[in-house]
């Protein structure tokens, strides 16, 4: 059995002494895992940085194998802003999501290319790096069965004044409707239905409200919680 991909580094763990098993996002294989022989030493070290994208290729004698990766580097991503704690911690976050919340070996086109393209918001210089990563756990909430409807107001049908969203139904609310319940609803940014970034208030906005529903429906069961990389830069934006 054998293939070739594109992937992004997701993770490198060491196994035994020279070898590591890597995890990667591929675009037509999934979340795939493989063993890298000289993982852990200098050679590979540098290609094996989370974050970064290769061209992989995995072989194994049976479909449900480990089986072993060779990969070449494609863009070292992490080094184009080794000066930027908070890109950095990004990055991190968008890794570790992606790895918990996966099932492995099940292709996602589409939220490959939504990290491809928040890779190059990372590494362009972009000032809105920060949103289109919310876009992007809406777009894995989505691709995952749990997306979200913010089109029109759950109670009145009507698509004008959406600041809330249920945090039951994940539906979006109007200003009237969720007026007297505005206490129980969770904030909706405006730059998720096409209206301009409000500043660091709405990132943070985005970031609860994808928060909220990645628990309640991909961690909720796993005692260890969210992975820590994302409280990480959660908190890291809040200061």
């Amino acid at each position: 059995m054998e293939w070739s991909d594109r992937g992004i580094v997701l993770s490198a763990r060491r196994h035994g002494e020279s070898a590591a098993v890597v995890n990667m996002l591929t675009r037509e294989h999934g979340r795939h895992a493989g063993l890298a022989r000289g993982g852990a030493g200098r050679r590979l070290k540098g290609v094996l940085q989370a974050g970064n994208l290769v061209a992989a290729r995995w072989r194994g004698r049976l479909s449900e194998h480990l089986g072993g990766y060779t990969m070449e580097l494609e863009r070292a991503v992490p080094a184009a802003f080794l000066h930027d704690a908070n890109r950095l911690a990004c990055l991190a976050c968008a890794c570790a999501v992606a790895e918990r919340s996966l099932p492995e070996r099940h292709p996602y086109p589409l939220l490959f290319d939504g990290f491809l393209a928040l890779l190059d918001g990372l590494e362009g210089g972009s000032d809105h790096w920060d949103a289109v990563y919310v876009r992007w756990e809406v777009g894995l909430l989505d691709v995952l069965g749990f997306g979200l409807d913010l089109g029109a107001c759950a109670v009145t049908g009507r698509n004008d004044d959406l600041i809330y969203v249920s945090p039951r139904t994940g539906r979006a609310v109007s200003a009237s409707a969720g007026e007297p319940y505005r206490d129980r609803l969770l904030a909706l940014p405006g730059f998720l239905i096409g209206k301009d970034i409000g500043g660091a208030s709405d990132i943070l906005a985005g970031l609860r409200l994808t928060g909220h529903f990645l628990e309640r429906h991909l961690f909720a069961g796993e005692r260890a919680g969210p992975p820590p990389a994302r409280e990480r830069f959660v908190a890291r934006l809040g200061r």
